[in-house]
């Protein structure tokens, strides 16, 4: 079967959303944290959202279940592999398997999404089948071939042949809740084969060498041109590492810690870089998300301030604008984010650009999400489009009041709401410094 990445026939499956919504709400697979979308039924509209998230899913969901035939499947994978994190440190692990033959790479490439609709992505991640196989974190070293099959596949260069048998059928549960992202079916593995699976040399040479640090193998293979989702899932089937403390890492960890440990590597070298020599705003939108990233020429300093409309993921029953925000000054911070991965994944990308420049500023990130983004897509999002942003020509400005002037035309929030959520604008604007008093 070729791939098929064309949008969903929703009318040719079920064009009525009343009677498509008793039968979706009707089963056990569903859960909710409100009864408006029975009452909705996704006709009215009654979370504010311009598009229903449920019957997104759901078709992304009942193309992929209606390509499965019993409990074998055959398919190329993009690579991709999955960890979970639930019942840790015994976890499910095991390849993401898509109904598909062919060049699949698209569906786990999150660096070639921007720009790409909501309806691609979900469709993406709806039709990767989840085969799962339940083991130790520390039995990386495990001769059970379904373990070392999947280390195999998270550092392959192609996408391999790979047929697979479940001991059911694999289903998909529906959730209408935006703290999920979407996924497609998944099912126990009773066996899986891999055929023509050609490893990543740059991997391969990492995972061979136990006596490298985690941490400078991520390192060593970045700069040698390997795509930060391929390190993310060799690091989260304990490919890397000192041999013995090798450990499986869920799929949510691996891609926080690869974001964070390559932003603090290249920290290093932009805390001693010359300051920029001007305020500049770069800016970008995509999946209905604004981005505005202003840099100051101070030393180094960062903040990621997210403006999340009412009905959007993460502020869906509220009437009022929620934002949070994370920061740190020159000496970094000791706690994690509350933002969560999204604040390091954003740090990983400006760093790359002051690396690429070597220079040393000052950044706050403002993140508007409007109504349009319907559910979550991943922390790709904000690491990929914080990327996009900082290609673009920036807006060059001689004082910071110019430049925030410039970021209130091109986002919808006043700019003092951003600055009495920011610590950085703050500090930049009412803390005096000894250059102050020079004349």
């Amino acid at each position: 079967m070729q791939m098929d990445l064309s949008p969903f026939d929703r009318s040719a499956v079920m064009p009525d959303n009343s009677s498509l919504f008793e039968e979706v709400l009707s089963g056990d697979h569903i859960r909710t944290k409100s009864s408006r979308c029975v009452y909705c039924k996704g006709s009215k509209m009654l979370c504010g959202k311009s598009r229903c998230s449920v019957l997104t899913r759901y078709f992304s969901a009942a193309k992929a279940t209606r390509q499965l035939d019993g409990i074998s499947l055959e398919g190329n994978s993009p690579p991709s592999v999955f960890v979970g994190r639930m019942g840790y440190p015994k976890v499910a692990v095991g390849p993401m398997i898509p109904p598909y033959h062919g060049d699949t790479s698209l569906l786990d490439t999150p660096e070639r999404w921007v720009g790409l609709s909501i309806d691609d992505i979900i469709g993406f991640r709806s039709s990767l089948v989840r085969g799962m196989h339940w083991v130790d974190v520390q039995d990386v070293d495990s001769s059970n071939r379904l373990i070392s099959r999947t280390r195999e596949i998270a550092m392959a260069q192609n996408p391999p042949e790979i047929e697979a048998e479940f001991r059911r059928k694999p289903i998909g549960r529906l959730t209408v809740d935006d703290d999920v992202q979407p996924f497609g079916p998944s099912a126990p593995l009773e066996r899986f084969d891999v055929a023509n699976c050609r490893l990543d040399q740059r991997l391969e040479k990492a995972a061979s060498d136990s006596d490298l640090l985690a941490r400078d193998a991520v390192i060593s293979l970045y700069n040698d041109g390997a795509m930060v989702s391929q390190i993310q899932k060799a690091f989260s089937v304990g490919a890397f590492g000192l041999g013995k403390r090798r450990r499986f890492v869920p799929t949510r960890w691996s891609i926080t810690a690869v974001d964070s440990q390559l932003g603090m590597h290249l920290l290093e070298g932009t805390k001693t870089f010359p300051l920029i020599n001007e305020y500049r705003v770069y800016e970008t939108h995509s999946l209905d998300n604004r981005w505005a990233v202003l840099m100051t020429p101070s030393s180094w300093r960062y903040e990621l301030i997210e403006a999340w409309y009412p009905n959007t993921v993460w502020n869906p029953h509220n009437d009022r604008i929620a934002i949070m925000s994370d920061h740190e000054f020159f000496d970094g911070r000791k706690t994690y984010a509350s933002i969560g991965g999204c604040y390091y994944a954003a740090r990983l990308a400006v760093n790359e650009l002051l690396s690429r420049e070597r220079r040393q500023a000052g950044v706050c990130i403002m993140r508007e999400a409007h109504p349009g983004y319907i559910l979550p897509v991943g922390v790709w999002n904000v690491r990929e489009n914080v990327r996009k942003a900082l290609t673009n020509p920036p807006h060059r400005f001689p004082t910071l009041r110019s430049a925030m002037t410039h970021v209130s035309d091109i986002m919808d929030i006043p700019i003092s709401r951003w600055i009495k959520s920011s610590a950085v604008l703050k500090d930049a604007l009412y803390q005096r410094r000894v250059e102050d008093f020079w004349e």
